[in-house]
C-alpha cells in the first residue's frame, strides 16, 4: 500500500501533482471536443456550422490551431515541471498513449454515427465498448491515477494492469450515465441540452434499446432516429418510455456498481483500496 498515492490525488497536491487529478490531462482533448457534440448550451460553435465559421473573420482555423497549442503546452509543463523526475519518462509516455487512444476512440465514434446516415446495424455493444473504452475510459479515468501511480514510484506492469482492469470498468460505467443523463437528465443540472437522438449517436440507450424492439417499433427507430425535429426526438424519448429504460438504467446502475466493488476488491489488494472506492461513490448515482 502506498499513502502517498493518497496525498498526490488528494485537494491540496505538490506541484507536479496537478497532472495526476482528474481533468488535467484532458485540456488538449477537451480543446478539440467541441467540434464534435452539437448540444446547445455545450459550446457556442453549435449555433452555426463548423464550414461557415471557417470563413467568418477571427474564427475558424484560429481555434483549431488554438487547440493543438494547449495540447502543445502538457508537454512543455511536464517537461518543465516534471523533466528531472525519475518518473518523466512515464508520464510523457502516458500521456502520449492516451491521447492516441482518445483519438482512435473519438474516430470510431465518428464513423459509426455520420450526419445525415442512420444506420442502426452499426450499433452494437462490441462497438459501443469500444468507444467508450478508447474515448472516454482511458483519459478519463486510467490517466490520472496511473500518473498519480507513476509520481510515487508504483511503476510494475502488474499494478497498472491491476488499476486498469478498475478503472476502464469505472470509465464504461461513467459513460452509461452520460448517455443516460443526455436523455432523461435535467438540463439544469446536467448544463447542457442533451442532443445524442438528434445527432445519431451510438449511445447505450439506443443499443439497449435495439435489444428490446419489436420489428414495429425497430421501425418507429429507423424513420425518428438522428433527426433533428423535435417531433421526431419525442417519438424516440416515448419508445424509450415504453420499453421502461429508466428502469433499465436503473438495474445496471446497481449491477455495476456491485461489479465495481468487487473489482476493487480482487485487483486493489496491493494498492489503496479508497482512492477507487472514492472514485466509485463520486460517480454512484450521480445526476450530472
Amino acid at each position: 500500500m502506498s499513502p502517498s498515492l493518497v496525498k498526490v490525488v488528494s485537494p491540496d497536491p505538490p506541484r507536479c501533482a496537478s497532472f495526476s487529478t482528474p481533468g488535467a490531462g484532458q485540456r488538449g482533448s477537451a480543446a478539440r471536443g467541441p467540434f464534435m457534440p452539437s448540444s446547445l448550451t455545450q459550446c457556442w460553435l453549435a449555433v452555426t456550422p463548423v464550414s461557415a465559421l471557417v470563413l467568418q473573420e477571427g474564427v475558424g482555423l484560429d481555434a483549431v490551431n488554438d487547440a493543438f497549442l494547449l495540447e502543445s503546452s502538457v508537454y512543455r509543463l511536464l517537461k518543465k515541471y516534471c523533466g528531472e523526475r525519475p518518473y518523466y519518462l512515464h508520464l510523457l509516455e502516458l500521456f502520449l498513449q492516451t491521447s492516441y487512444q482518445t483519438e482512435l476512440g473519438q474516430a470510431l465514434d465518428l464513423i459509426t454515427a455520420p450526419v445525415s446516415q442512420v444506420d442502426l446495424n452499426r450499433f452494437s455493444e462490441q462497438r459501443y465498448k469500444a468507444i467508450v473504452k478508447y474515448k472516454t475510459a482511458f483519459y478519463s479515468f486510467y490517466l490520472p491515477v496511473a500518473a498519480a501511480m507513476y509520481m510515487t514510484g508504483i511503476d510494475s506492469e502488474e499494478e497498472h494492469a491491476n488499476a486498469k482492469a478498475v478503472l476502464l470498468e469505472m470509465g464504461e460505467f461513467f459513460q452509461v450515465q452520460d448517455d443516460y443523463l443526455d436523455c432523461f437528465g435535467d438540463p439544469e443540472l446536467t448544463g447542457k441540452v442533451g442532443t445524442d437522438i438528434q445527432d445519431n449517436k451510438c449511445s447505450w440507450l439506443v443499443v439497449e434499446c435495439l435489444r428490446r424492439v419489436t420489428p414495429e417499433q425497430r421501425q418507429i427507430l429507423e424513420e425518428n432516429y438522428g433527426c433533428k425535429e423535435p417531433e421526431k426526438v419525442a417519438k424516440v424519448k416515448e419508445l424509450y418510455e415504453t420499453l421502461g429504460m429508466r428502469a433499465v438504467f436503473q438495474e445496471y446502475e446497481e449491477n455495476s456498481y456491485q461489479h465495481l466493488q468487487e473489482l476493487i476488491k480482487k485487483h486493489a489488494n496491493r494498492l489503496p483500496k479508497e482512492i477507487f472506492l472514492g472514485l466509485a461513490q463520486k460517480i454512484y448515482k450521480r445526476q450530472k
